[in-house]
């Protein structure tokens, strides 16, 4: 534990999945999913790997945010680090100056995020022990310790926070042994991008379904009478016992999407997600209201800059369904906050993934919330995208629709060298070849 970190290296590593539309919604129509990738290395030669994600341009500016607060980091050990985790999160998280750019959200809590990921997975390797273990494994107090409760105490005090977790102690290691047997619930989003044809939409869904899948998620919000024939076509492919969501990407105002979703109701989606602009809370309590005479909820978070936010949408019962993301927010320090929130508040979990790395870090954070903090699946599952998992040292692993627990130490992060050289932006070979092209035409 008395490793000092020595060196912070950050990359900027884009796929060109525009190509093919896949990620494609409403708002993001032509996607290539990216990360900031960061390296840190100790003077006992161990090292920890962290990113957080982009999808193409804008990534250069996080690499620029993630060097900024690396003078933060270098010449810290993880002991130290670690001692006193709440204290490293704020020197990252509320730096007098840089926080002026945040504070923690956008650009520079992407930043943080990359970095906080990168010690997470460093202490994990530390300790032998993939992240999901260290943190079930960990003494009440000292996870505490890890979490920043400033601000979000009128919703949740410390005290409360250690009796969830002493409470959620019974049975734990019982969940262990089911969660290794059985894996973590998960639907998918791999089907029906908007960009999609309906032939490549109905043949994902076959292939889906002969896969043991149950629950799609369907993008909508472009065009409604398009919505309309592909939500009736998946619903005819799935039949009417599995379960459908509907994710608009922000694309509406609140009167529309109410409006909008009424006219999708008797495709019975579960969720309409991302209805509307993501930091509107009092819109999306509107929309939750409407819409519960229909039984659809609303779910929302991918884009929920910080846990305040979070406490927000859970004090004014804007969401049913709470959707953290593994590095939009202050990496597990901060999601660690939200996990305990939602319990508090009885609104179920179903993490956002995806794009570049998002299911291998979120795995344990949805493994940990059920271990020790919730003991339920009542109304829970986690989104899973089958894109560039090739791309890590340790992919996820999906068996029967579940997220069967990483076994390996760290946090998943760590990347193919291979990978990292062959598309990093612009020198990689796979770019320098789309440069290449475009001079030619």
């Amino acid at each position: 534990m008395t490793q000092k970190i020595i060196k912070l290296t950050v990359r900027d590593i884009r796929f060109p999945t525009s190509l093919e539309l896949h990620g494609s919604d409403a708002m993001h129509t032509d996607p290539d999913y990216s990360v900031a990738y960061v390296v840190i290395e100790t003077d006992q030669g161990m090292r920890g790997y962290g990113l957080t994600f982009t999808v193409g341009r804008g990534t250069e500016i996080v690499v620029c945010a993630v060097e900024a607060l690396s003078a933060l980091v270098v010449g810290k050990s993880l002991e130290e680090i670690v001692s006193d985790f709440r204290g490293f999160y704020r020197l990252l998280s509320s730096d007098g100056q840089m926080r002026w750019i945040g504070p923690e959200k956008g650009v520079i809590q992407l930043a943080t995020a990359a970095v906080l990921n990168s010690v997470w997975d460093l202490w994990a390797r530390m300790e032998g022990k993939p992240l999901w273990k260290l943190l079930v494994d960990m003494e009440p107090r000292k996870l505490i310790s890890c979490i920043d409760f400033r601000y979000i105490t009128d919703a949740l005090t410390e005290q409360e926070a250690l009796e969830i977790l002493e409470k959620a102690e019974a049975g734990k290691q019982q969940r262990v042994d089911q969660m290794l047997k059985e894996g973590y619930p998960a639907y998918t989003t791999s089907c029906a991008w908007l960009g999609y044809s309906d032939q490549l939409l109905k043949q994902l869904c076959t292939d889906a379904l002969s896969e043991g899948w149950t629950k799609f998620k369907v993008k909508v919000g472009a065009d409604l009478e398009d919505d309309i024939r592909r939500c009736s076509l998946i619903r005819q492919m799935i039949g009417p016992n599995n379960t459908l969501m509907i994710d608009a990407n922000q694309r509406w105002d609140v009167g529309e999407a109410i409006t909008w979703v009424t006219k999708l109701a008797e495709y019975k989606p579960l969720w309409i997600e991302e209805p509307t602009c993501p930091d509107d809370i009092l819109g999306h309590a509107a929309i939750s209201k409407a819409l519960a005479p229909l039984g659809i909820g609303v779910a929302s978070g991918e884009q929920c800059h910080n846990r305040v936010m979070f406490k927000q949408f859970l004090q004014a019962e804007a969401l049913q369904f709470i959707q953290i993301d593994s590095c939009r927010m202050g990496s597990v320090n901060e999601n660690l906050a939200v996990l305990l929130m939602a319990h508090k508040f009885k609104v179920p979990v179903c993490p956002h993934a995806g794009g570049v790395g998002l299911c291998e870090l979120v795995q344990h954070l949805i493994l940990f919330d059920y271990i020790s903090v919730s003991a339920s699946l009542d109304d829970r599952m986690c989104e899973f995208v089958d894109h560039l998992h090739e791309h890590f040292i340790s992919p996820v692993v999906i068996k029967n629709a579940h997220y069967m627990p990483p076994k390996d130490p760290g946090y998943s992060c760590e990347m193919l060298e291979s990978s990292v050289q062959r598309y990093q932006y612009p020198q990689g070979e796979v770019w320098k070849q789309f440069k290449k092209q475009s001079l030619k035409d």
